[in-house]
């Protein structure tokens, strides 16, 4: 998506460079890319978004309960990991921050994997829960209940922590390239619908 993110980025600054030009077959062809560059960046961005906040149910998924048992609220990830490729980068999931009493659902792809690992953090870089999880039925859903404080694994959790970290990182790279999207998105629809 960041590859398409870009293209959408300099077709939108392009056409606001292209809307000086005016007159003429110039004027008519700067016109119709500019239509077209917002009308493909409209078109790819409702498709993310509804794509984002659909329910996440995937063909032949685990389906992952998360409850939180703990008195205080927990930010949670799920990394999955991949046993056929160990080149592939950890596949990241931000689960969302969990209440006490409170439970979340993933739905993991687990056709190239048996094992995930679950971090809490209790605020932005304090990992206070790290736990991993095998798979050995790939038909029966999970259930994790979060009930203590604890780091099965000094090692895997550091692994876990630079993951997450990247992924976050990944995200506000996104955000602030969406941002400017939408920024030269509105220039130029202001400069299409703009009235002489």
């Amino acid at each position: 998506m960041g590859f398409i993110i870009f293209v959408i980025f300099l077709s939108l600054v392009f056409s606001l460079f292209f809307s000086k030009l005016k007159k003429g077959k110039v004027g008519q062809l700067a016109k119709l890319f500019r239509i077209a560059s917002v009308v493909f960046a409209v078109s790819v961005f409702t498709y993310w978004f509804i794509q984002k906040s659909a329910v996440r149910i995937v063909n032949d998924s685990l389906s992952l309960q998360v409850i939180n048992k703990l008195p205080q609220p927990l930010d949670f990830y799920v990394i999955n990991i991949n046993n056929l490729d160990k080149n592939t980068p950890l596949e990241t999931k931000h689960i969302g921050k969990i209440r006490p009493e409170y439970y979340r659902i993933e739905y993991l792809k687990m056709n190239k994997s048996d094992e995930y690992w679950i971090a809490g953090y209790l605020g932005k870089k304090n990992l206070v829960y790290f736990s991993q999880h095998s798979v050995p039925n790939k038909n029966m859903d999970q259930m994790i209940e979060v009930q203590n404080y604890i780091n099965q694994s000094e090692k895997l959790s550091a692994i876990a922590k630079k993951e997450i970290e990247e992924d976050n990182y990944q995200n506000m790279l996104m955000g602030i390239w969406v941002t400017l999207c939408f920024l030269l998105l509105f220039l130029n629809f202001v400069l299409l619908v703009r009235k002489k």
